[in-house]
């Protein structure tokens, strides 16, 4: 460590609190500002539940563009797209059309990938630790395609056979029976036996459980703003008054640009909006490995004897409100795909933003103020980077990493 600092980081999700939970294991002393009365109720809540290392790859990528264009003009699309008059949205999508294309999904899929598979290895560290109590399974994951071509361009991708394998619609059914009514319309699977799953609000709660029996830290519920100070520093705010700190972390989700922008700080971040149902099915219902329905990317996640289902990006859409035609288009999915998985329509639906960038690599780096960095831009996969990120994070409080965001 290259000494111990004050640390003061904004937002109380899984990104703020893997962060925190890294900074206070290497020594640090970090205060944890949240504006909500508990942690992880936001972006962290009720996501898909899947800590999915092997399967990274960005929504950017060749052919994704012209394959979207199809999805807006079908029932139950994953996607929805409202474009308006708003200069960030079409700053956004026009950097996310730069980025569909194989060389650069490829490059940032391997950035992805090392983020995935470092956290993976920690997570393991804190779970032996004592970190108990979000649900942690380690059943694999199964990704579904209905489409022929599809699968045939993802079975030729995999390259380790000992960590991923192509399956045959029979072999899929063996995987998961749950499925096996689609036996018909499926063409084939790639199982990764390594992938996880978890409560990531359950996750949240344990972290700060754990944070909080140390000496070294403090939550502290309130607003936090951000303001130029001098020598090339920010200054905190807190509910308008100054807080004292070394080093200051953003991990605000996308709450994270109203931060930054007094600071002349554009963040790239757009949100996604996405939704899920927690539902707890009649017995045997409950797939018992982490399942994704690709050509619909639907996520089923069985968390104890409760399944979450989450699915769609909504762009376009900036607050959480719970969409009645969106959810149920997606009850509607779900019946067909996994009938009897709603029980008696009891399910509890959320939505909620998902931060991304237009890349789909996460910003972890100092920006242009001395004592500030970012952690922020995760997208659908906060859950499964999360543990992975605090690491970097931890590198470049030691090391202060020479990149910075303009």
């Amino acid at each position: 460590m290259a000494g111990r600092r004050t640390i003061t980081i904004i937002g109380g999700g899984v990104i703020g609190l893997t962060s925190a939970y890294t900074l206070v294991r290497d020594g640090h002393d970090v205060t944890l500002i949240e504006r909500r009365d508990d942690v992880g109720r936001e972006a962290s809540f009720a996501n898909g539940g899947q800590l999915s290392y092997r399967y990274v790859s960005p929504l950017a990528d060749a052919g994704i563009a012209q394959e979207a264009l199809g999805w807006l003009f079908r029932p139950n699309s994953p996607i929805s797209l409202r474009l308006k008059a708003d200069p960030h949205q079409w700053r956004w999508l026009l950097a996310f059309l730069c980025a569909c294309n194989r060389h650069t999904n490829r490059r940032n899929a391997a950035v992805l990938l090392d983020l995935a598979l470092s956290g993976q290895a920690e997570l393991e560290k804190y779970r032996e630790e004592g970190l108990s109590d979000f649900l942690w399974r380690r059943p694999g994951k199964l990704v579904l395609y209905r489409n022929a071509a599809t699968f045939r361009k993802a079975a030729k991708s995999v390259s380790d056979p000992e960590r991923q394998r192509a399956l045959s619609p029979s072999e899929c059914r063996d995987v998961e029976p749950a499925f096996a009514g689609l036996r018909e319309q499926i063409a084939g699977g790639i199982f990764s036996p390594e992938d996880e799953v978890g409560d990531c609000f359950l996750f949240c709660q344990a972290l700060r459980e754990t944070l909080t029996a140390s000496p070294n830290f403090r939550l502290i519920q309130g607003d936090a703003t951000l303001t130029t100070g001098p020598k090339n520093r920010c200054e905190v705010q807190l509910d308008g008054k100054p807080f004292e700190t070394d080093l200051v972390v953003l991990a605000a989700g996308i709450g994270s640009r109203k931060l930054a922008r007094p600071l002349g700080l554009n963040l790239p971040l757009y949100g996604l909006k996405g939704y899920s149902l927690t539902t707890r099915p009649r017995p045997g219902l409950v797939p018992s490995v982490s399942v994704t329905d690709y050509d619909n990317r639907v996520v089923y996640a069985g968390l104890g004897d409760r399944l979450r289902i989450a699915a769609m990006v909504d762009i376009g859409s900036e607050n959480t409100h719970l969409n009645p035609k969106r959810l149920g288009e997606l009850r509607t999915l779900v019946a067909e795909t996994l009938p009897g998985a709603l029980g008696q329509g009891d399910d509890t639906p959320w939505a909620g933003l998902r931060p991304a960038t237009p890349t789909g690599v996460p910003i972890i780096a100092r920006t242009r103020y001395d004592n500030l960095l970012l952690n922020v831009g995760h997208g659908a996969l906060g859950f499964t980077l999360s543990v992975g990120s605090g690491l970097r994070l931890k590198e470049i409080v030691a090391g202060f990493d020479t990149r910075a965001v303009s």
